[in-house]
């Protein structure tokens, strides 16, 4: 298989979190739309990203699992992987059903329901929280970054000066980065020593 850094899981997220986010976009409109002409192509719209999401979500779910118990971490970002992994098995047990049902209204011809509507942004609400607490893991953990900037390591900074005026353009690298948040300065979570067998 081909090897990316840091594995596969970030490409599925993307996805999942559009596919299903477009699917329940569209069965709003379609319940709005009613009895109109454009209904049964926005439900039709809605059932197949929705049933798309589903399959890469447990795509996703795996590929998750092993980025889990491979990708390098210390005891503080083991706590946020434990919270992002609890909110995605939630998001899944409640797609699942979900997709069932979306099954069952699309082969009896059923209309879309309130109830079924409602149930759909509960699993909105908890796919956001989900892809929250993974940028959580990235951007403010560092895992599966290899590195990060240097600060005053630019060259050819001075070019970056704004046409308007003397400020100069700001560069992330610029910027100082706290020594926590250096990969280099991470301690290797013991999972032997909590217990962990992963």
């Amino acid at each position: 298989m081909i090897s990316i850094i840091p594995n596969w899981h970030p490409i599925f997220v993307h996805f999942t979190v559009a596919l299903i986010s477009t699917a329940i976009g569209f069965f709003l409109l379609a319940w709005i739309a009613r009895n109109k002409p454009i209904q049964k192509q926005w439900l039709n719209v809605a059932y197949w990203n929705l049933w798309l999401g589903t399959g890469f979500a447990l795509i996703t779910v795996i590929t998750g699992g092993f980025a889990y118990n491979t990708v390098a971490h210390d005891t503080l970002s083991h706590l946020a992987m434990d919270v992002h992994r609890n909110w995605a098995l939630g998001t899944l047990v409640a797609l699942l059903p979900l997709a069932l049902w979306a099954w069952w209204n699309y082969h009896t011809g059923k209309t879309i329901q309130v109830s079924f509507l409602v149930m759909s942004l509960v699993l909105l609400a908890l796919l956001f929280s989900t892809a929250w607490h993974g940028g959580e893991l990235v951007y403010r953990h560092g895992l599966g970054v290899i590195s990060l900037p240097t600060p005053g390591g630019c060259q050819g900074c001075a070019e970056h000066e704004h046409s308007e005026g003397t400020a100069k353009h700001e560069h992330p690298s610029e910027l100082k980065v706290p020594d926590n948040n250096n990969q280099t300065d991470v301690v290797p979570h013991d999972h032997a020593a909590d217990g962990h067998t992963h």
